[in-house]
């Protein structure tokens, strides 16, 4: 209970103005009844938020509350309560950069939108007795709004689609050049942006120290030790009990991961709770309906090691590091260069070539060439480079004379 406030804490505190002025652990009876509190807990609450003129708002830490509880609990406190639903919402709503995440939002924000109507039109039946029709057009007030939302959510899946289109056609670009893709993931705050940062030296990245700073999902080119150039996908943070309809509206963002090569797991070790943020993590990927092998390669990286003394993973296969001061990022590399080989079939290999001919201007092209040592006394030269399976077809095809070394 204790870091699960703590976590509802830090995630009021991700919002700008917003400040946590009391908390308190009550036992809540079932989240589904009228009252979610017992009779005496209300009764302390009550007396609780009274005692506090500056309070604006209640943030109960549960999924999501009724409509009707909602308005019983607004009214009995005079102030706005909010479930955990709304609060990450508006914590999606703030840090929404592109037309993608802002569609998603407004995806997500439909079920409340209809949960806001029903209460709504129970408050105008109250007060002028039973539902009136409009302007005689047949429909109830009810009828309407419920309508217009359904218009509403239908344009904003098309729109998405569109999007989840274009997104597919860059993909085939992406795989026609064949760039190696790793998703980064990772429980909200883990160091995901810190330690892709760290990999691939891209300054502009800025990481934030707060929850779901990363909404969108961003690509970022990087180098392996062979010089072979590859793609790391920033996603969005997990968080346990993340709203169902959230998860969903995000669909389109983690159906992305599915199509990468390899997904690199980040954990923060330093985190009391790290054993179920990893449990959380796993859980969403398996709901994801991801390709088994995607599973199986995974790169477990225990993340801030550097604020624990002689840290030692327990797990088989973890890559202890520190993304913010480097340790540890080198055997990280190699792990990901050697799995990223296996998942994408390609070869590391050497080929003597004649420097007269085209093989090194198409290797250059088609391949990563790694190192080239020139003998300048037949006019030849050994090329070690990265090669996929069907450029290797290729290259045969074309150059059947040229001398290959594996």
């Amino acid at each position: 209970a204790e870091l699960q406030i703590a976590e509802a804490v830090a995630l009021v505190d991700t919002l700008q103005n917003w400040t946590v002025l009391d908390k308190i652990i009550i036992p809540t009876k079932n989240p589904d009844k009228k009252f979610i509190f017992g009779k005496g807990n209300f009764q302390v609450l009550t007396e609780k938020i009274k005692k506090l003129p500056h309070v604006t708002a209640v943030f109960l830490n549960v999924e999501r509350i009724s409509s009707l509880t909602k308005k019983e609990l607004e009214d009995a406190w005079g102030v706005k309560v909010f479930d955990r639903y709304a609060v990450v919402l508006h914590i999606f709503r703030c840090n929404a950069r592109t037309k993608e995440a802002k569609l998603q939002i407004a995806l997500a924000e439909i079920p409340l939108l209809r949960s806001n109507l029903k209460n709504e039109v129970s408050q105008l039946d109250q007060q002028r007795g039973g539902s009136r029709y409009i302007m005689g057009s047949g429909e109830t007030f009810m009828e309407t709004q419920n309508r217009i939302l359904k218009e509403k959510e239908l344009k904003i899946r098309n729109a998405l689609e569109k999007l989840r289109r274009k997104r597919s056609l860059l993909r085939t670009q992406r795989r026609k050049r064949e760039f190696p893709i790793i998703s980064v993931m990772g429980y909200t705050n883990c160091g995901k942006t810190t330690l892709i940062k760290a990999l691939t030296g891209e300054a502009g990245l800025q990481p934030r120290d707060q929850l779901f700073a990363t909404l969108d999902i961003t690509a970022h080119a990087g180098y392996l030790p062979s010089q072979m150039a590859v793609i790391y996908v920033d996603t969005i943070g997990f968080l346990t009990d993340l709203p169902h309809n959230l998860v969903e509206s995000f669909s389109a963002t983690l159906e992305e991961v599915a199509y990468s090569d390899l997904i690199v797991h980040v954990r923060d070790v330093t985190h009391p709770e790290t054993i179920l943020q990893k449990a959380t993590v796993l859980s969403v990927l398996k709901n994801l309906n991801l390709p088994s092998h995607l599973l199986d390669s995974m790169v477990e990286v225990h993340n801030k090691v550097d604020l624990i003394e002689r840290y030692k993973p327990t797990e088989e296969n973890a890559i202890a590091i520190s993304a913010l001061h480097g340790h540890g990022l080198e055997e990280l590399k190699e792990e990901i260069e050697k799995k990223i080989l296996a998942a994408t079939g390609k070869k590391i290999l050497t080929v003597n070539i004649n420097l007269e001919g085209p093989q090194l201007s198409w290797l250059y092209k088609e391949a990563t060439v790694q190192e080239v040592e020139v003998m300048p006394e037949d006019g030849t030269a050994r090329v070690k480079v990265i090669i996929s399976n069907s450029a290797f077809g290729r290259y045969k095809n074309l150059f059947p004379n040229s001398k290959i070394f594996m």
